[in-house]
């Protein structure tokens, strides 16, 4: 060492000697009391992770240790029961130990210092969510406290970029976790056994050049959504699953395609189905129902040169239009389809102002015909309708006993018994999410809702049970759209 890095070392060791000597108190400045009267207080008696897919890590939660005491404590020994066998970890004020264990912890007066935990599970070889607990015990002047540790463990199997070449059937044994792209080969046909559920990873598709057959149930539907199991941390904490935007969506891009799609639950991706084709002479076929499409952030159901028959189903929520339609013949039967994408304060994007329906006939490559029975169109915007053809009187439309949000309603002879927009319509039970009051969307009808009683008997006889399940057809006069009101129990 040089001579004046020598002085400048010795100087500076001087300097912080003598602060300690005449200022005792900023090197050791409390005493840690003894007394097992006073004990720590944390910001939760129990950490609770939402289901954690084996062999992969969690999100991070966080715990608030308090000293509110006006003397400095000496927490002789923090540590995870199973220590370095447990799923879980623990990081206490900034440290790491790979056995879970931490001794001699000191937290002042009235202070405090944050825990963070995270878990990874081992496959549990069950095809059910398996229950995982352990605790944090801390040991203060010989005094025991404990926080719970609890999660959800499930097994799964990953598809990435999974390219399928032969006729195949997922099953609902376990979930499926889905990065980069599902996709079925050419005339091909992927077929969802009833109960089975896929999880998508960022931006990951499931992508049909063959045939789609999703076979869900009432009791076992399908479900098709975002990877994220946790919540997101706000002052009131809300699932990432309420957001749009999670994952990409589902595309069936085969001329000659045959989908069905029965009971499926799908939501908060970029767009619902998109169903494109530019073959004027073989147009691919869909038919959608009881189906629950819901918050994504572009579209939700997008047909291009296709025919689509959708009955029984939600369409809901989108930042354009929930339903484009352009080419084919479309028929929409006892559906709900309603945007209140911008009733929420949780998305991404705001809401631009295209409507709800979007029935384009001046662009389309194949012929257009489309019949809407027993319908709702409606939502947040003024005009929620909206049919771009040259000459509006010819065009091969059928809309029969539904109610229409619009700015001026069309008295052609296409629109019959309609229930247009009026002022003051009190239409669905909810259209907000409000995260502080725990309210969610709902579109049942109100019990007030113009849309009660309204629809036609012989077109809802053909599905006499709605999205819920209650039978629709008590009296004879079922309501509109995809749910029926029943009094309150």
């Amino acid at each position: 060492m040089a001579p004046i890095n020598k002085i400048l070392f010795f100087i500076l060791l001087l300097a912080s000697s003598v602060s300690c000597i005449f200022g005792f108190s900023s090197c050791n400045d409390e005493n840690f009391s003894t007394n097992p009267k006073y004990s720590l207080q944390f910001s939760t008696d129990t950490l609770a992770f939402d289901t954690v897919f084996t062999t992969l890590g969690s999100a991070t939660l966080k715990i608030l240790v308090y000293n509110r005491n006006n003397v400095a404590l000496n927490i002789s020994h923090i540590g995870i029961v199973g220590g370095k066998a447990s799923a879980f970890r623990m990081n206490v004020d900034g440290s790491l130990n790979e056995d879970n264990q931490f001794e001699n912890i000191e937290i002042r007066a009235n202070d405090s210092m944050y825990i963070f935990v995270e878990l990874t599970v081992d496959p549990t070889n069950s095809n059910s969510p398996v229950f995982i607990e352990d605790s944090i015990v801390f040991v203060t002047n010989g005094v025991n406290q404990n926080i719970k540790l609890q999660a959800f463990g499930q097994d799964m199997e990953i598809l990435r970029d999974k390219y399928i070449l032969n006729d195949t059937t997922l099953t609902n044994t376990k979930p499926y976790l889905v990065y980069g792209y599902l996709a079925i080969d050419t005339a091909k046909t992927l077929t969802l056994e009833a109960g089975s559920r896929f999880y998508f990873h960022n931006n990951a598709n499931l992508i049909v050049y063959g045939n789609l057959k999703a076979e869900g149930t009432a009791d076992k539907p399908i479900t098709m959504r975002g990877d994220r199991l946790d919540k997101i941390k706000f002052s009131t904490p809300f699932p990432y699953n309420n957001v749009a935007g999670q994952w990409g969506g589902v595309f069936l891009l085969w001329n000659g395609g045959n989908h069905e799609l029965q009971h499926v639950n799908m939501n908060s991706g970029y767009v619902g189905i998109y169903f494109s084709n530019s073959d004027r002479a073989k147009l691919p076929n869909l038919e959608i129902s009881n189906c629950r499409i819901h918050n994504f952030l572009l579209y939700g159901l997008v047909v291009q040169n296709g025919n689509v028959t959708v009955s029984n189903t939600e369409i809901s929520n989108s930042s354009s239009y929930s339903v484009y339609l352009n080419g084919g013949k479309h028929t929409f039967i006892q559906s709900t389809i309603a945007n209140y994408f911008n009733n929420s304060s949780v998305q991404p994007v705001s809401r631009d102002k295209k409507p709800a329906v979007m029935i384009m006939d001046l662009n389309r490559i194949a012929p257009m015909e489309t019949v809407f029975k027993n319908c709702i169109i409606t939502g947040s915007s003024e005009n929620e309708f909206s049919l771009a053809t040259q000459f509006i009187d010819q065009y091969k439309g059928i809309f029969d006993h539904c109610y229409i949000r619009k700015t001026d309603s069309l008295n052609i002879a296409q629109f019959t018994n309609i229930r247009w927009f009026e002022k003051n319509d009190t239409v669905f039970k909810s259209i907000n999410y409000d995260v502080e009051k725990n309210t969610y969307f709902d579109f049942t009808p109100d019990s007030i809702s113009p849309v009660r009683g309204i629809a036609d008997p012989s077109v809802a006889s053909q599905f006499p049970l709605d999205l819920n399940g209650n039978n629709r057809m008590i009296g004879n006069k079922p309501d509109l759209g995809a749910y029926q009101w029943v009094p309150a129990k």
